[in-house]
């Protein structure tokens, strides 16, 4: 089997957020998608060790940012090769908090959606987070990123925990 195939897919990047009581978690994506549009619901994937996903869990809310171009890897390295357990990938950052409460920062993002998690499923690895969506805000008109323009501009590798990684 090819497993090159597999990274024909198209998808972006995302940073998904959450925060329950002093326990905050933020992540990189790239599995974001709108879901419905009555009512408005996306779907985030997460893997389970990412402490992200049991802060969501836990807050049954989340924040959804849509990366931009304008993102290079000490920024896609903070969200997405460090866990929020133990560093504060908001620390030195603007940062603000969703109507929810959960934190996102408008740094490199071109939009925000605040989400009430509405259903979840346990696919294996990861879970599937779909989220209702109660506030967005577009935060600038910098072109999204791809996870092909992370991969061809960026040269960015897909970590163990995505889930696109697929070993060859």
């Amino acid at each position: 089997m090819d497993v090159r195939a597999m990274y024909k897919f198209q998808s972006g990047l995302y940073v998904v957020s959450a925060q329950a009581g002093e326990d905050v978690g933020a992540c990189i994506i790239n599995t974001g998608l709108q879901l419905t549009s009555d009512p408005l619901q996306v779907q985030v994937v997460v893997n389970k060790q990412n402490h992200t996903e049991g802060v969501i869990a836990k807050a049954g809310h989340f924040a959804l940012t849509v990366v931009t171009e304008a993102a290079n890897m000490l920024y896609v390295g903070r969200f997405g090769f460090r866990t929020s357990a133990d560093y504060d990938k908001f620390d030195g950052i603007e940062s603000v908090s969703t109507v929810l409460g959960d934190p996102y920062t408008p740094e490199c993002a071109a939009c925000m959606l605040a989400c009430k998690v509405v259903g979840s499923l346990d696919v294996g690895t990861h879970t599937i987070f779909v989220g209702e969506v109660v506030d967005a805000k577009v935060l600038s008109d910098d072109a999204p990123m791809t996870y092909a323009y992370y991969h061809t501009v960026l040269k960015g590798k897909t970590p163990a925990k995505a889930s696109s990684f697929v070993k060859e």
